[in-house]
């Protein structure tokens, strides 16, 4: 193990130094809620589409069941967060401000916690790369710091990875889940890791960790003997955890937003990811659960659990206590970048890193907005060296090519911008818009040119067949002409049949007189 508080690092444009509000929920270790009355399991792929389901309602199942794959190998697997029964399978909301629903299982435990394990695999150093890619695919796992995407499909074959980065950072000021994780399951989260390395053949593991999580660092430097691995202490700066951002502080290499890190060999988890590994190929564990962070002023105690993946948001603020009366934002991840929660009974997901309950003087509501005074603090904090200021001009306007041209799809949405923002200007939100009508927009052309195809092809298709009718029948003609000229003349012909016809008449003619005369000659002259 290398240790390199002293390694070298590279500082991150811009970005924003925020005040923690972690240790409320450090103060105690990771806690289990009670099992609640139902869990809810979505069964949406990142995709949009459905997963392809594996049970149906009145169906007993246990824990770690499958209840849903998905269709390909992007797909995602769903499994029963607990052992009960399918009580329903229906739309259901979900934590996010657009209040859509979306299909889920609605499970009912038993609370017998009935577990179904797939087989383990004790020794993973000597599995191959597939083997391991397989038992990831199998145990539904899914990245548990950012937007849930299917954990082995970074895997996959073909991919060249060098450098292993594991994302310790969480910069948000209230999220402490990681942090809490790293402190209780340090070793088996290193574990993790190494399944990783094995699996990618990376020869490096870099684990980035801000410097202001020392009870993590210690417990971390206490377990690491593996010297691929480096642990990397770097400066508590939001938002020093974006992956292209950490991999830029922990080597300076710039990576585009057009390219996926795996494409220059960097594969990204986070220490939660990690540890649903481990449990997945040595213990035969699917994930059906993570560690959330629940805190802020509006509840009596906050703290960090292992919430079993469908559980009502509601269970864990009657857990901690909540003051309804106090209570301001119910937020799904930090302040910058989380979103708001409309309806109380949405289920904890993969990416519910944290319920933050806030009151009115912990986070303040926005002031009004007011017109921009050009003074670039948005400039010197966006971590991507983009101009904020003009984007948010061009955006107002609607110059959609405009903003394109200043590069508004490198924003990473964090919202360093619009928090040093004098103005008060929301300029994510402006920024959010923006990518959606351009997203509508391609979306519309896509249209117009896929119906423009459809018309070209029709087009040429019936002048191809205008075509072939036409060489068909000049093929007629030409046939008619060839066999004209094979058959004798018409008039001849006709000339013969007549010539015959007068013989015949002719013949008659003669054979009647013949008989006339006979007759006479015989004296039967008649009456």
């Amino acid at each position: 193990m290398t240790v390199t508080e002293q390694r070298r690092v590279w500082p991150l444009p811009g970005g924003i130094y925020l005040e923690p509000h972690k240790a409320q929920s450090l103060d105690s270790a990771i806690g289990k809620p009670p099992l609640p009355q139902q869990l809810v399991l979505c069964v949406t792929q990142p995709d949009s589409a459905n997963a392809i389901l594996d049970v149906q309602a009145g169906d007993y199942v246990l824990k770690g069941q499958l209840l849903a794959h998905g269709m390909d190998d992007t797909g995602i697997n769903i499994h029963a967060s607990t052992s009960g029964t399918v009580l329903a399978i229906r739309p259901h909301v979900l934590p996010n401000t657009s209040g859509f629903e979306e299909l889920c299982v609605i499970l009912q435990p038993d609370g017998e916690e009935r577990w179904t394990r797939m087989p383990p695999i004790p020794d993973f150093t000597q599995c191959s790369r597939e083997i391991i890619y397989a038992r990831i695919q199998q145990a539904g796992i899914r990245g548990l710091g950012g937007a849930a995407f299917p954990s082995h499909a970074k895997l996959a074959p073909g991919s060249r990875i060098h450098t292993l980065v594991l994302n310790a950072c969480e910069c948000e000021p209230f999220i402490s889940c990681d942090e809490a994780l790293l402190k209780q399951y340090a070793a088996d989260v290193v574990t993790g890791v190494q399944i990783l390395l094995q699996a990618s053949h990376a020869v490096r593991c870099l684990i980035g960790i801000e410097d202001n999580k020392p009870a993590a660092i210690n417990t971390l430097r206490a377990v690491l003997t593996d010297p691929r691995i480096e642990l990397v202490v770097i400066p508590a700066q939001y938002p020093s955890g974006a992956e292209r951002q950490l991999i830029y502080t922990l080597t300076g290499i710039t990576i585009a937003t057009e390219t996926l890190p795996v494409e220059k060999g960097f594969l990204c988890h986070n220490p939660a990811t990690a540890l649903a590994v481990m449990r997945a190929v040595v213990f035969g564990e699917a994930m059906v659960s993570r560690v959330t962070t629940v805190t802020g002023a509006a509840l009596a105690t906050s703290g960090n659990f292992e919430v079993l993946l469908g559980t009502p948001i509601n269970e864990l603020l009657l857990l901690c206590g909540i003051d309804t009366t106090q209570l301001s934002r119910l937020i799904s991840g930090g302040p910058l970048m989380g979103t708001q929660i409309a309806n109380l009974e949405a289920p904890v997901m993969a990416t519910t890193n944290c319920v933050l309950a806030t009151t009115a003087a912990e986070l303040p509501a926005a002031l009004p907005e007011q017109a921009c005074i050009r003074c670039g603090f948005c400039v010197a904090a966006c971590p991507v060296l983009l101009q904020p200021q003009v984007l948010y001009w061009h955006t107002r306007q609607q110059a959609l090519a405009a903003a394109t041209a200043h590069h508004l799809h490198d924003c990473i949405e964090c919202g360093a911008c619009a928090y040093v923002c004098p103005s008060h200007i929301p300029l994510v939100q402006y920024f959010r818009a923006a990518k959606a009508a351009i997203h509508i927009e391609q979306a519309h052309v896509a249209v117009a040119n896929t119906s423009r195809e459809r018309f070209e092809f029709h087009q040429a298709r019936g002048h191809e067949e205008k075509l072939r009718q036409e060489q068909r029948r000049a093929e007629r003609a030409a046939l008619s002409q060839q066999t004209h000229e094979q058959v004798p003349d018409a008039n001849g012909a006709q000339a013969t049949i007549a010539a015959a016809l007068a013989r015949v008449k002719a013949k008659k003619i003669e054979q009647s007189v013949t008989a006339n005369t006979n007759k006479q000659n015989n004296g039967d002259t008649g009456p």
